[in-house]
C-alpha cells in the first residue's frame, strides 16, 4: 500500500466515523421517520467503509456466500444504504406533495 492509498483509506475512516458519530448523537433527539432513515443510511455507509478496509487488509476476505463472483455482504451493504436514503427521500417528497 502506498501513501496515496493510506491517505484515502484514513480519510474515509475519519470522515465516516465523524458522520456516524454525529448521526448516533442525533438519533435520540430525532423522532422523524425520514431523518431516522438518513441516520440508518449514514451508519450503514460507515459499516460498509470499515468492511471494505478490512477486505483490503485481508481480515474479512473469506465470504461464505458468493453470488456471481461478488460476496453477498459486498452486494447487500450498498443496497441497504441506498434503500434507506431512497426511503427517506420518498417520505420527504410525499410530505412536500401533500402540503400543496
Amino acid at each position: 500500500m502506498d501513501a496515496g492509498q493510506a491517505v484515502l483509506i484514513s480519510s474515509h475512516l475519519v470522515f465516516g466515523a465523524a458522520a456516524a458519530f454525529l448521526a448516533i448523537l442525533l438519533w435520540p433527539k430525532i423522532r422523524d421517520s425520514a431523518w431516522m432513515l438518513i441516520i440508518f443510511g449514514v451508519i450503514v455507509a460507515y459499516i460498509e467503509t470499515v468492511y471494505s478496509v478490512l477486505k483490503i487488509f485481508g481480515i474479512a476476505g473469506n465470504e461464505l456466500i458468493i453470488f456471481s463472483t461478488v460476496s453477498l455482504v459486498s452486494f447487500i451493504l450498498p443496497v441497504v444504504r441506498m434503500s434507506f436514503f431512497i426511503a427517506a427521500l420518498a417520505i420527504m417528497v410525499y410530505r412536500q406533495s401533500r402540503l400543496k
